[in-house]
């Protein structure tokens, strides 16, 4: 069995080595300090909230990268991409569930709310903007190879 590479009890700014990129956002909500440092700001209730939201965390974002720290530029970069994924969730689902808590059959997907299509769009836009930094793209690359 292979085991979770992310332990809530490792510091990732101090042992940098032992963070692995994985998939999506694995890992986003257990990497201290950064989850710390993001999560206060990470929100998607209205698209007022998803706009301030997206711009602080892609502000963490430029920031680790100009202090050389991929580890917290890839970390913020997973907020903004969960930022998506939650906000599209909510969007096709009410309440954000597809699956009914009793008996686990599927929801009706389109029964969410719409505002939360609108946060969605705006965290999308500031997730690519991020992935398309060349920058971050080369780190990632470089990452990948040497530490997984």
């Amino acid at each position: 069995m292979k085991t979770y590479p992310w332990k809530a009890d490792i510091n990732y700014r101090k042992q940098t080595k032992l963070y692995k990129i994985g998939k999506g956002e694995q890992g986003v909500l257990i990497c201290q300090p950064y989850k710390n440092e993001m999560l206060p700001h990470w929100r998607f209730k209205t698209p007022q909230a998803a706009r301030k939201s997206s711009q602080a965390i892609f502000k963490y974002f430029i920031n680790y990268l100009s202090q050389n720290d991929f580890v917290g530029a890839d970390l913020a970069r997973k907020f903004l991409q969960m930022g998506f994924t939650r906000s599209r969730r909510y969007a096709n689902y009410k309440g954000g569930r597809k699956y009914d808590a009793k008996d686990k059959h599927p929801l009706a997907k389109g029964t969410g709310d719409m505002n939360k299509a609108l946060s969605a769009e705006i965290f999308y836009q500031k997730w690519r903007q991020a992935e398309r930094n060349s920058n971050y793209q080369q780190w990632k690359k470089s990452w990948k190879k040497t530490h997984g």
